[in-house]
């Protein structure tokens, strides 16, 4: 799948320099001025990186970022953050999760109270919601999704027969709890973000 374009766009959102509404009403204005099948290959390209940041090591660097705790649904939120960080980023990290720690983003809540992140905290939920709503705006579609999704799903199939999205996170499960374990796996992060501080 080429995801040059998709990567292009997060830049260029990126570079705006802008975080919540704002950067969400930015995308979501580019994202109207493509065409229906621009705004679905931008969503199939959403799915694909996603599914490459489904991988355990990834999920307990959430979880050591967020103090030993991270929801199904939180991880998805950080996994489309971590997109937001940009392609050289969000590459490394699937890589080496523990690459994190070298984002700006990541440097600049470590010490900080949890408490005091505001828009910095590491989720873009929202990012999967920009696709769907600019689709129905540039089609006029009242169906709730349901034509953008089909869509999305054939083209994704079309890329990739017998398509399927992985059903667990890549590699093995671990517990970012475990001291020696965390320190082995994500050095970098378990020492800026000690479990049992008060973040």
């Amino acid at each position: 799948m080429d995801t040059d374009p998709f990567w292009t766009l997060i830049a260029k959102c990126r570079h705006q320099g802008l975080s919540g509404d704002k950067r969400d009403g930015w995308l979501r204005d580019e994202l109207r001025l493509l065409s229906p099948e621009g705004i679905v290959h931008f969503q199939a390209c959403l799915e694909h990186v996603t599914d490459q940041a489904f991988t355990w090591n990834l999920w307990a660097a959430a979880d050591r970022i967020f103090g030993g705790w991270c929801s199904d649904d939180t991880f998805c939120y950080f996994q489309r953050w971590m997109i937001g960080l940009g392609r050289e980023v969000f590459e490394a990290a699937v890589f080496d999760a523990d690459t994190l720690a070298y984002a700006p983003e990541v440097l600049r809540l470590s010490g900080l109270p949890r408490e005091t992140w505001g828009e910095a905290w590491p989720e873009w939920d929202s990012l999967s919601y920009l696709a769907p709503e600019a689709y129905d705006a540039v089609t006029g579609a009242t169906d709730d999704g349901d034509a953008f999704y089909r869509a999305t799903t054939a083209f994704l199939d079309a890329d990739r027969p017998y398509r399927l999205r992985p059903a667990a996170p890549s590699g093995s499960r671990w517990s970012v709890l475990d001291e020696p374990e965390a320190a082995r796996r994500l050095p970098r992060l378990s020492a800026m973000f000690p479990m049992g501080a008060h973040h």
